[in-house]
């Protein structure tokens, strides 16, 4: 209806999935406090508009005037459906540009050199789109809330205030499935019987290039499984989704920022409103804890892949209205390592020597393995038994890769009997750091072999093993394949940019914002210092995700905080704070979080007053 036809299959979606009615039953089902807060921001987003018209792009002006509805459906879509069931069902409107990861750390008091706990924060999304962030501070009577929202979001989802700070990463709970449903006649099978499809019709505006309107008109058909999102003669697909009875995920957001302790802080995650997400915290008392979060649907039997692909949808047996409580699935309190972490890895590997059994849970909960950034992740853990927050900062720039210490010494080894041109990388490789630092020679050589030699197949000679979970996988499997993949990467580089000993920040550009600056860190090779490149239009690489919002936390008296937005907070044309934080990116630094008053005042840039009409609306908030 706004912008025209090509978004009519993303439309179509939406409203098949209910969206937008569901975005409205919400809201009469909210607590009318949170509700007033819903209604203030999207009173704030309207104000802006009306005092600021020339900064709002005509294109956009359309959704004008927003609602709290508006909000409520932009974070359904982009939790229930753009995270839970993107990769099980490929529609326009759940496809990810760039697979979304995060890593964070929470550091217990006894390894901390300061006697405070620590936690560290570094979510991984696309530097586009609706993944980006916005930085936010909230200083009220009773809170003083520093972090991040998506756009969009009217709440702070990561953070922290004087008392507690928390992170999320993607985790690898299932929280939808999708059915294959057969059809019988005029309907569909289940547990033997014909059953009757139920249906709707909608009406939807598409515009065409000439301004002028069309009707599409949309039947949406379902089972008692979900929505129908396929069809053909003879199965469709289903979808069902964990969590669209709850509403309550962004006031637990909310209230998650408000807590005064970790004893508040997890009877609030303890809910499960938020259905999607691994939580961490630690806080001024020094606790730190993990929750393997998000509703998790409690199924009758299978393991994790049975339940990743569309399972059979004609035994009723299979469809779930239930998901495991708090008490049912992995979660830690000060466990006797002193340290957590997370990079997206099962929640089994959470700290080391392992705390869980995975045996103790259902198999459907989580699969089994350990990447090798979250192996990374865990061994800069156990590489420092006494943190100061200047170290945690050093350790989140780690750019060593952990796959060169896994298999370079053994290619160098087979390159140095090969040909001339294998001889001369295994050279180049010989003297490389293993680190993807801009002036690291050899980096770009590395990861070009990397692509070659995953082609194929299995790689390793010794495949990750639970029982050494922190050196494995290792070795080349096919010593004589891994040398020709090197013949053709140095070949490849070579004709590329001249010279095998190109640095790796001369070929990754950090480019955003009308910047152009080298680049650091990468997405292979178990990289904890994540940034995704793609390649540009002269040969080299251009960042478009990785690290984007992270913070590093003491949880002292006072809180102490390190924060950097990479991309800045700002994508308004012509706006200085596009991009203004790249410098500290490409530095591997970050910048003090200005949180007193004092502070504030010292760097403001620009003083509004809102109306009263809109605080009282908000509840002073």
């Amino acid at each position: 209806e706004y912008w025209g036809e090509a978004n009519l299959s993303k439309d179509r979606f939406v409203r098949t999935v209910g969206v937008p009615r569901r975005a409205a039953e919400w809201y009469d089902a909210m607590a009318p406090a949170f509700r007033a807060n819903l209604d203030a921001l999207a009173d704030g987003v309207n104000q802006y508009a009306e005092r600021y018209p020339e900064r709002i792009v005509d294109s956009v002006k359309a959704v004008l005037p927003v609602t709290a509805q508006d909000a409520i459906a932009h974070g359904q879509l982009v939790v229930h459906f753009r995270f839970m069931v993107s990769g099980q069902v490929d529609v326009p409107a759940t496809r990810l540009t760039a697979t979304p990861a995060s890593n964070m750390w929470a550091v217990a008091p006894e390894r901390s050199a300061s006697g405070n706990a620590l936690l560290l924060g570094n979510p991984h999304l696309p530097w586009s789109d609706f993944f980006l962030f916005f930085e936010a501070h909230q200083a009220t009577p009773s809170r003083n809330l520093y972090g991040v929202s998506l756009i969009g979001s009217p709440v702070i989802a990561i953070g922290f205030n004087d008392f507690v700070a928390w992170s999320h990463t993607v985790n690898t709970q299932d929280g939808a499935d999708v059915y294959r449903i057969i059809k019988q006649g005029q309907g569909y099978l289940l547990d033997g019987v014909e059953r009757e499809f139920t249906s709707r019709t909608e009406l939807l505006h598409v515009k065409a290039s000439d301004g002028s309107m069309r009707t599409d008109t949309l039947v949406i058909r379902s089972t008692v499984h979900g929505p129908l999102i396929s069809e053909d003669t003879e199965s469709t697909l289903a979808v069902r989704v964990a969590g669209l009875d709850d509403p309550g995920a962004l006031a637990q957001w909310w209230d998650m920022g408000g807590a005064r302790n970790s004893a508040d802080f997890e009877s609030i995650i303890r809910r499960i409103n938020v259905p999607f997400f691994n939580v961490m915290a630690a806080g001024q008392d020094g606790t730190i804890l993990y929750f393997f979060g998000g509703k998790t649907p409690r199924r009758p039997h299978g393991d994790f892949t049975y339940w990743r692909s569309p399972v059979p949808g004609d035994s009723s047996a299979l469809i779930w209205d239930d998901h495991l409580g708090y008490d049912e699935l992995p979660h830690l309190r000060n466990p006797a390592t002193g340290w957590l972490q997370n990079a997206n890895d099962p929640p089994w590997t959470v700290t080391w020597p392992m705390a869980f059994d995975p045996e103790q849970y259902p198999a459907y909960l989580s699969p089994r393995g350990m990447g090798l950034r979250a192996q990374q992740s865990a061994l800069l853990q156990l590489a420092d038994s006494s943190f100061t927050l200047d170290e945690l900062v050093a350790a989140k720039h780690s750019t060593r890769v952990l796959l060169a210490d896994r298999v370079l010494d053994e290619l160098v080894r087979a390159a140095e009997g090969g040909d001339e041109v294998a001889q001369r990388a295994a050279r180049v490789l010989a003297k490389w750091d293993r680190t993807v630092d801009a002036e690291s020679r050899g980096a770009v050589l590395f990861l070009a072999w990397v692509h070659h030699w995953t082609r194929g197949g299995p790689a390793f000679a010794r495949p990750w093993q639970a029982d050494s979970a922190l050196s494995t996988p290792a070795g080349l499997a096919r010593p004589a394949d891994a040398v020709a993949a090197l013949r053709t990467a140095a070949a490849e580089v070579e004709r590329a940019y001249g010279s095998l000993e190109v640095p790796y920040g001369e070929v990754m550009r950090l480019r955003y914002g009308g910047k152009d600056l080298p680049g650091n860190g990468g997405d292979d090779g178990g990289l904890f210092r994540v940034a995704n490149y793609i390649p540009d239009t002269d040969g080299k690489y251009r960042i478009v995700g990785g690290d984007t919002y992270y913070q590093a936390v003491e949880l002292g008296r006072p809180v102490r905080a390190k924060v950097l937005l990479a991309y800045g907070n700002a994508t308004q044309p012509g706006s200085k704070y596009i991009g203004d934080q790249l410098e500290l990116f490409a530095a591997k630094g970050m910048r003090d979080a200005w949180r007193d008053r004092r502070e504030i005042e010292a760097n403001l840039d620009l003083r509004e007053e809102l109306p009263p009409a809109t605080s009282a609306r908000s509840g002073g908030r």
